[in-house]
């Protein structure tokens, strides 16, 4: 009979986490947020909570001479009615930083959208363990990465033998904030979205608040990111603008200097990567709003499309060409007065040669062979050594 290991409990803290800008405490255990609760009480929409509790980039880190390790948690997974349920989320474990297994946990919670009526279906369930066995004995850094699409409640982390934090390894804090795009959607795992992909090629620590369908300019965003600890910083501006209709010329170019204002608040030295939004055929000159083709869901498949019409550009619709004219051109404009503020045209990540080559899946996101070469070609623009993200020390 196999002999079964002696566990030891060992509570989850923040000294356990990185990524996460704040942990709240539940019935249960604790809860990863990428937002603080100041910043989450300044908004009721649903979509912004369900992507901020959602952990992407978010990681356990501790050293271990564990063999065998075992986290238990409660997803919450989102399934489209009529369309097929995505698999469950994956746990990736890295020891001394490279991956060395992957698993799901299949049970917890579900939210059932029904994108005809708009309407939210909750089903409770039970927790669920993500289980890792045969790690090797000796002491070693080992890391947990979370879901990057479905919430996540930590209840319990057993191993065999103690845990304590990692240490710091003097890594530069690399915070960054986008859309979907920069939370993971269609990537694998949470290790191959093109944010934890390039932070790992950068060799920095990655704070990743992405959040699907929300980079929208709003204050409150701007303010986490001004307080949040960060030695290079960076914002992926214009997709969500454009695909919500949330906002018309007139208002984007000082929304978007008040919230490079706010960020320097904060950090008024740190280099600030301005980066625009990624070739999308269906929004480069259509407006928004964006909607599901309910055609394709009719078919089982989700697919994006654009509601708008060009011509409406002439009455201050944006689109993702308008959008990338306006931000090089407020880059331009204050870097006579930042010279720590860059400019990347995000086609230079993935433009029309890309799509041509590794086209979107929905029409909208980019799949996993993608995201791997948006992660590496903003690690050789960004964090390389003439690059605007460079270790200068």
């Amino acid at each position: 009979m196999t002999d079964q290991p002696e566990w030891i409990s060992t509570p989850i803290t923040a000294d356990l986490v990185r990524g996460a800008l704040e942990l709240e405490h539940t019935s249960r255990g604790v809860r990863p947020h990428r937002l603080p609760a100041r910043a989450r009480a300044q908004c009721a929409d649903a979509r912004l909570a369900m992507a901020e509790a959602q952990p992407s980039g978010v990681r356990l880190a501790f050293r271990t001479r564990a063999g065998a390790v075992e986290l238990e948690t409660l997803p919450t997974r989102v399934v489209y009615r009529g369309a097929p349920a995505r698999p469950p989320g994956v746990y990736d474990l890295l020891v001394d930083g490279r991956l060395v297994d992957q698993t799901s946990v299949a049970d917890g919670d579900t939210i059932t959208l029904d994108m005809t009526t708009g309407k939210a279906e909750h089903t409770a369930g039970p927790t669920g363990v993500a289980r890792f066995t045969d790690l090797p004995g000796h002491a070693k850094n080992v890391e947990i990465w979370l879901p990057h699409n479905e919430g996540t409640e930590l209840v319990a982390l057993h191993t065999d033998a103690p845990v304590e934090p990692l240490p710091a390894r003097g890594r530069r804090v690399w915070l960054h904030h986008g859309s979907s795009i920069s939370q993971g959607s269609n990537a694998a795992s949470p290790t191959t979205i093109w944010p934890a992909l390039a932070a790992a090629a950068g060799g920095v620590e990655l704070t990743n608040l992405g959040f699907s369908g929300s980079a929208l300019l709003d204050p409150f965003t701007a303010r986490a990111l001004r307080d949040a600890p960060a030695d290079v910083i960076s914002v992926k501006i214009g997709i969500n603008l454009v695909n919500s209709d949330l906002m018309r010329l007139r208002a984007f170019g000082p929304a978007v200097h008040g919230f490079l204002d706010t960020i320097r608040e904060g950090h008024p030295a740190t280099p600030l990567l301005v980066v625009s939004p990624l070739y999308c055929p269906i929004h480069e000159n259509t407006p928004g709003p964006g909607a599901f083709d309910h055609s394709a869901l009719r078919a089982g498949q989700v697919r994006f499309r654009a509601t708008g019409d060009p011509a409406e550009r002439a009455a201050g619709k944006l689109t993702l060409e308008v959008v990338r004219s306006e931000l090089a051109d407020i880059v331009r404009q204050r870097r006579a007065e930042d010279p720590s503020l860059y400019y990347l045209d995000g086609r230079d990540l993935y433009g029309e040669a890309d799509f041509a080559e590794l086209p979107l899946p929905d029409a909208l996101h980019p799949g996993p062979a993608a995201h791997r070469r948006i992660g590496e070609r903003f690690a050789k623009l960004a964090f390389a050594a003439d690059g605007p993200l460079a270790d200068r020390a």
